[in-house]
């Protein structure tokens, strides 16, 4: 099956965030048989001994810090989000779901057990459906190891945009370097573009599709449009498209989409 088609309508930035995981073993613990390797059991007994006895479990320190990857591969502050929700195994019962505010977004817990864990990470002034959730694969093969995941900005507001130029150029990822778009012409328009480019994404995917058809068959000459077929993605510079259809687009939208709720 072909991947769900999406439309992103403004600028989309790309970044690529890295998940730093360490972990050692704290003590070991001896518990009666379990139904899960990740629940525990009590009584519990803990024993720091170096040679442990036959049946012992190591309770390992484990912890995760969030990061960007800058434009030559250092480490940078993740500060275009603005909180990371980690969702982590059900046995960790009320500590489950934990949330943190400031990067480097740290999370240090205690455990046995390996998992694949949720993190979400909500961009500075996102509106809700514009989260980024990685699955993260919690693992004691090694002390410390990293994960990186690319993650794409769409249509980021003003605030969000300053942000992302920290780390490295707009339009960009990580500074390498993509096709130019064509020179955008300042125009009045008859309509509020700003939430045109936010209730857009929010159509269904047949409302989507007839989205699509409708821009190449009215698009300009200077219409900027790129067909990213890997992900699914169609790209268009609303900018650039000529006013009826922009009108099109509008009339279209608004009659699937309450434009009021839209911010």
């Amino acid at each position: 099956m072909p991947p769900k088609k999406k439309l992103t309508s403004g600028p989309q930035v790309k970044r690529t965030v890295k998940l730093v995981t360490t972990q050692s073993i704290d003590t070991f613990v001896y518990a009666p048989p379990s139904p899960s390797p990740l629940v525990l059991v009590p009584p519990l007994t803990r024993r720091s001994s170096q040679t442990p006895e036959p049946g012992a479990l190591p309770l390992r320190n484990w912890d995760i810090n969030i990061y960007l990857v800058g434009p030559d591969g250092e480490e940078l502050p993740a500060t275009c989000y603005e909180k990371a929700t980690y969702l982590l195994h059900d046995s960790f019962g009320k500590r489950q779901k934990q949330v943190f505010k400031n990067p480097p977004f740290h999370i240090s817990e205690q455990g046995w057990g390996e998992f694949d864990m949720q993190i979400t990470l909500t961009p500075v002034g996102t509106q809700k459906g514009g989260e980024q959730t990685l699955t993260h694969d919690l693992n004691f093969l090694q002390e410390r190891y990293e994960a990186t995941h690319n993650v794409s900005f769409r249509n980021p507001k003003a605030e969000l945009l300053a942000i992302l130029k920290e780390s490295g150029p707009v339009g960009e990822t990580n500074g390498t370097t993509t096709a130019p778009k064509p020179k955008r012409k300042p125009q009045s328009r008859s309509v509020d573009m700003e939430k045109l480019a936010d209730a857009l994404p929010q159509l269904q995917e047949d409302d989507l599709l007839q989205i699509v058809q409708m821009v190449h068959d009215n698009k300009s000459e200077e219409t900027y449009t790129k067909n990213d077929l890997e992900n699914g993605e169609f790209h268009v510079d609303l900018y650039t498209l000529p006013d009826n259809l922009i009108k099109m687009l509008w009339d279209f939208t608004s009659n699937k989409v309450d434009m009021s709720a839209v911010a």
